[in-house]
């Protein structure tokens, strides 16, 4: 991942809540690059859906990441979702 990228947290999270959005983050940005492990990703979406139950604050914290990285979140996940059958996820860069 980029050092200068921003990922989009709110302040009154606790630090094990930080880590595991940042997690989660990582993980799509490996989705970008060598690939990710769908088990692994699903699980740290999961962790960021506990966090952030809200879809329109998901909506804006994948539309904040997205600005600065053009990688999508959303895509990465639907994509997770999808494809039962296949171990890795792999995303094609824009």
């Amino acid at each position: 991942m980029k050092n200068d990228i921003n990922i989009p947290i709110t302040m009154d999270w606790t630090k094990e809540e930080i880590v595991d959005v940042v997690h989660f983050y990582e993980a799509i940005d490996q989705a970008y690059g060598k690939g990710v492990d769908r088990d692994l990703l699903l699980k740290r979406y999961q962790q960021f859906k506990k966090i952030v139950p809200s879809k329109s604050e998901e909506k804006q914290h994948f539309k904040d990441y997205q600005e600065q990285t053009t990688q999508s979140p959303y895509h990465v996940v639907k994509e997770a979702r999808e494809s039962q059958h296949s171990k890795k996820i792999k995303m094609s860069s824009r």
